[in-house]
């Protein structure tokens, strides 16, 4: 059994390719609306009826006949930019999480560095590097805060 479009309804015969011609064809031409068109449902039938076709409900007039309020000659310096204030310093770390940081990030970066230029670490120095990988890792996600703040606070750190 054939699962041809043109077998389902045979009165009805596709003509694919004047189809795609027709649309390259008009590919990129503006729609026009003629001023005669009937009124859609919930329009109002008061409300004046753009002269250029292009304006209508949803679109923005061209830029040209906007005003005089776009069409100045401003520049990026009269814009007045927001520029925010100083951020409030990091808080200090206690010598317990700076040691652990060091440890999480210290430990694997001297073993890379031992890789790239062909040394080779003590046995005792390799297990203290472990270990103070390890150690940091569990310390830190010890020491991390349980409970999660509120996020239907009210304050999503947005400014308008």
């Amino acid at each position: 059994m054939s699962h041809d479009p043109e077998d389902a309804n045979p009165g009805r015969k596709l003509d694919e390719d004047a189809a795609w011609r027709a649309i390259v064809q008009h590919y990129g031409d503006r729609a026009r609306l003629d001023e005669d068109t009937p009124q859609q449902p919930g329009e109002d039938p008061a409300a004046p009826t753009p002269s250029d076709p292009s304006v209508g409900p949803g679109r923005e007039p061209p830029v040209e006949s906007r005003g005089d309020a776009l069409n100045t000659e401003a520049t990026w310096d009269d814009e007045g930019h927001f520029v925010p204030p100083e951020p409030p310093p990091l808080p200090a770390l206690e010598p317990r999480r700076r040691l652990a940081w060091a440890g999480m990030f210290g430990s694997p970066l001297l073993m890379l560095i031992a890789v790239v230029f062909g040394w080779s670490y003590p046995g005792w120095v390799m297990g203290a590097l472990m270990l103070g990988f390890v150690g940091g890792f569990v310390y830190l996600v010890a020491t991390m805060q349980r409970n999660r703040p509120d996020d239907w606070s009210g304050d999503d750190g947005a400014v308008v």
